[in-house]
């Protein structure tokens, strides 16, 4: 694994525009500083999925009908999906993430509180493609909140849709939430926020890589950087170089890799895509889906909506 995470990182980071792909965010200390972010004044996500969910949720539930197993894609510490259990009812739940143990304590805890339902956690790379055999003669749920679909490029989250609705084989839907677009001082401050809360969530990710693989990342060369950039729809997040500086990633048995950056280098770490309702319903028909419902909050800052599968031909 760790030969496999190397070539990933040296062929990411040696490309014409270094990028580390934001599955590395979700180590342990990631995960809760994410959690420490929705719960910022600044970070507005959160907290309008939440009124969304909690407003509509009878309607949610209507929408949804039956559910044999809830999925839960990116679950994290599982809170947004255990809001859901007593109105949607799933006779199972599936917690996905990256970070399996944060995740399976997360699911220790949850179990307690509802017992009657059979759960599981499963370590799983959510940008590779999602197959669940097992599951196929089952109605399936697949709920992916807090507009992680916004960190997908388009033509991927055309990819992640059409996946998502082929293993629903007709049976299952999606349920998701996506953020919308609005004023550039107000998506600024929620990637920006004075604490400094996501710049460190952003920094970790070096960290994390350093124990990954063994590299030799100093954060005291570099900072958070993120904007939004109006003409892809999308905030942008980097780590820029405060100072030239050389990274070393080990080569495991090889030759190690030197790395140079100059003072001003980015490195991109994620993207945040924010969507119309219309532009964001018509991907989801695209993939697949029909009988789309939505919700938005009185702002229209968030869209939450659940899609139900067409049968494949």
């Amino acid at each position: 694994m760790k030969k496999i995470l190397t070539q990933e990182l040296l062929l990411s980071l040696t490309a014409d525009k270094p990028s580390i792909s934001p599955k590395f965010f979700y180590d342990a200390i990631g995960s809760h500083l994410f959690d420490v972010i929705t719960l910022l004044e600044e970070y507005y996500p959160t907290r309008t999925e939440k009124w969304i969910m909690d407003a509509y949720q009878r309607d949610i539930a209507d929408a949804v009908d039956d559910c044999d197993v809830l999925l839960d894609l990116g679950a994290g510490n599982c809170a947004k999906a255990s809001r859901l259990f007593d109105a949607i009812e799933p006779k199972q739940y599936w917690a996905l993430d990256i970070s399996k143990e944060y995740l399976e304590a997360a699911v220790a805890d949850l179990q307690k509180q509802f017992p009657h339902i059979e759960m599981s956690a499963h370590a799983l790379d959510l940008s590779l493609p999602l197959s669940f055999p097992d599951l196929q003669k089952l109605r399936k749920i697949f709920f992916f909140p807090g507009s992680s679909i916004g960190n997908y490029d388009p033509e991927k989250a055309d990819q992640f849709f059409a996946n998502i609705a082929y293993e629903c084989h007709g049976n299952g839907g999606l349920l998701i939430g996506v953020d919308l677009v609005k004023d550039d001082e107000t998506l600024h401050l929620a990637y920006n926020d004075p604490l400094g809360v996501t710049a460190a969530f952003n920094l970790n990710a070096l960290l994390n890589v350093n124990r990954l693989i063994g590299s030799n990342f100093n954060l005291q060369d570099w900072e958070h950087y993120a904007f939004f950039n109006a003409s892809k729809s999308r905030i942008e997040m980097h780590l820029r170089a405060l100072t030239d500086v050389e990274v070393v990633l080990p080569g495991n048995g090889t030759q190690d890799h030197l790395i140079s950056f100059n003072a001003g280098d980015l490195i991109h770490t994620e993207n945040s895509y924010k969507y119309t309702q219309e532009r964001f319903v018509e991907k989801l028909r695209r993939a697949g889906f029909d009988d789309i419902h939505c919700w938005t909050d009185p702002s229209d800052y968030f869209l939450v909506c659940f899609a139900n599968a067409n049968k494949p031909s």
